[in-house]
């Protein structure tokens, strides 16, 4: 067994053996905080948040150019969704389905022939689905 030749650092709890940034700081000279803790407007009431409209989706079934094989192509979303919350859309409709798929521009394909199950998650997000029934 090959023993190391570099030194350890000590992670004691005192923090000798660790530079600390804030060893010379002091406390002199600075004001004294408030005495109560202010009111948070969080804390005294809630404000609902709005949920936006996501707006129409268009479900469409392909098998063109993929060797016989079926996918499900999602499209239609509105501008305002980024192309982010399309992938994150996407992700969850690859677990739901247990399939795979693929994100093109602004348009998502699922492998497989399972508009059902895509039309019901795509229902709960908040969007108006069309297309393939």
């Amino acid at each position: 067994m090959v023993k190391s030749k570099s030194k350890k650092t000590d992670y004691s709890s005192d923090g000798s053996g660790m530079l600390n940034a804030f060893e010379g700081l002091s406390l002199e000279g600075l004001p004294e905080g408030p005495k109560d803790a202010p009111h948070s407007p969080i804390s005294e009431k809630p404000v609902p948040i709005k949920k936006r409209k996501k707006g129409n989706i268009h479900l469409r079934k392909e098998k063109a150019h993929r060797g016989g094989k079926t996918v499900i192509v999602v499209d239609g979303f509105s501008t305002h969704i980024s192309v982010s919350e399309i992938e994150d859309l996407g992700q969850r409709l690859k677990k739901v389905c247990g399939c795979g798929g693929t994100r093109r521009n602004r348009t998502f394909e699922i492998q497989g022939d399972q508009p059902a199950r895509i039309r019901e998650l795509l229902q709960v997000e908040g969007f108006k689905v069309g297309g393939v029934t």
